[in-house]
C-alpha cells in the first residue's frame, strides 16, 4: 500500500526496464494477496488468531531482521526520537494492523477482506484532511464513492450468507486499514532519514516483538507446540512467501517503474485473492461479488488518477 501524498512526476521507464518492474510488481501483488488464503486455510485446524499471528511473525522476525540489518550497513545509528518513531510505526502499522486484519478474517471471507483492505489509499486521504487540512479533489471523492460502494455491495450479499458475523469481520478489518493508514501518513519524515527498506525491517522487526510478547502474556507458552503441523507449515509460508519476499519485490518494482505504476499494477490483488479464495477455499463466485470487485477497483483507479 502506498500514502496519497502527492508525488513528482515520474520519468517513464526504459523499455528494457519496464517489463522486468510490471512483472515484479504482478508478482509482489499476487504473493501478498495470498495471505488471506493462508490464513482461513489455517483456521480449519482450530487455531485463534493470537497463536496464529504469532507463528507467522516468529518465522518472519529473522527475516526481517536481517533487512533491517542489511538497510542500516554505513548509516549513522538511530537517535532516540527515531527509535520512538519505529516502535509507534511498528505498533500501530504492522502489530496491531496486521492482528486486526488476522482475527476479522475468522468472520469474513478472503474476498471481502482483501476489498476493505484495498480502500487503504482513500483512508490516507481522510486522514491528511483530518489532521493536515489537505484538499482533495472531486475526482478523487467520486473514486472514494465507487469503490465503498462495491464494498457495501459485497459485503451486503455477505451478511445474507453468513450473518452478522461477517459485520464484526469486517468492522475490524476496516479499523485494520485505518491503523495502517495512521502507519503510512506519520511514516514519511522516518522514511526520509532511515530509508523505506530500513525502516520496514525495523517497524516490522517491532512487530514481531510485540506479537510475540502478546502470545506469552495471553496463551501457554506450551500451547504452539500443539498446533497441528500444518498450521506450523503455513505460517511458514506466510512469513516467506506472503510476507517477506513481497516486500522485496514491491521495492525492486519502485526501482525500476516507480511507485504510481506499481502501486496500479497492484489492482491484480484483489482478483487473485478472489481467484484462489474460490479454487482453493470454495468461497462463492457471484455476481454480486464480481460487480463489487469491478466498482472497487475502478473508483480507486480514478481515485488514484485525481490524486495526480
Amino acid at each position: 500500500m502506498s500514502s496519497s501524498r502527492p508525488a513528482m512526476p515520474e520519468a517513464i521507464a526504459a523499455p528494457g526496464r519496464l517489463l522486468p518492474g510490471l512483472a515484479l510488481a504482478t508478482a509482489g501483488a499476487i504473493a501478498f494477496s495470498g495471505k488471506a488464503i493462508i490464513v482461513k486455510l489455517a483456521y480449519r485446524y482450530g487455531v485463534d488468531a493470537v497463536t496464529l499471528i504469532m507463528l507467522r511473525m516468529l518465522f518472519a522476525l529473522p527475516l526481517f531482521a536481517a533487512m533491517a540489518w542489511w538497510a542500516s550497513r554505513g548509516r549513522p545509528p538511530l537517535q532516540r526520537r527515531d527509535w520512538l518513531g519505529v516502535l509507534g510505526l511498528g505498533f500501530t502499522g504492522y502489530y496491531l494492523s496486521s492482528f486486526l486484519d488476522f482475527a476479522g478474517l475468522q468472520y469474513t471471507t478472503a474476498s471481502l477482506e482483501r476489498l476493505i483492505l484495498y480502500l487503504n489509499p482513500t483512508m490516507v486521504l481522510l486522514l491528511g484532511w483530518a489532521l493536515y487540512r489537505k484538499p482533495f479533489s472531486r475526482a478523487q471523492l467520486a473514486g472514494m464513492a465507487i469503490s465503498y460502494a462495491g464494498v457495501l455491495l459485497v459485503f451486503g450479499q455477505e451478511m445474507g450468507a453468513v450473518g452478522p458475523d461477517a459485520a464484526w469481520g469486517a468492522t475490524l478489518i476496516f479499523i485494520s486499514t485505518v491503523t495502517y493508514a495512521v502507519y503510512l501518513v506519520y511514516s514519511g519524515e522516518l522514511v526520509q532519514r532511515l530509508g523505506s527498506l530500513r525502516l520496514v525491517g525495523l517497524a516490522t522487526s517491532v512487530a514481531c516483538v510485540f506479537c510475540i510478547a502478546q502470545y506469552l502474556l495471553l496463551r501457554p507458552a506450551g500451547l504452539a507446540l500443539e498446533v497441528a503441523p500444518e498450521v506450523v507449515w503455513l505460517s511458514v509460508l506466510n512469513a516467506t512467501l506472503c510476507t517477506a519476499v513481497p516486500v522485496l519485490l514491491v521495492m525492486m518494482a519502485i526501482e525500476r517503474i516507480g511507485p504510481a505504476l506499481s502501486a496500479q499494477t497492484g489492482m491484480v490483488g484483489p482478483l487473485s485473492t478472489i481467484l484462489m479464495g474460490v479454487l482453493i477455499l470454495g468461497e462463492p463466485f457471484t455476481g454480486w461479488i464480481v460487480a463489487g470487485t469491478a466498482l472497487v477497483i475502478a473508483g480507486i483507479w480514478v481515485f488514484t488518477r485525481g490524486r495526480r
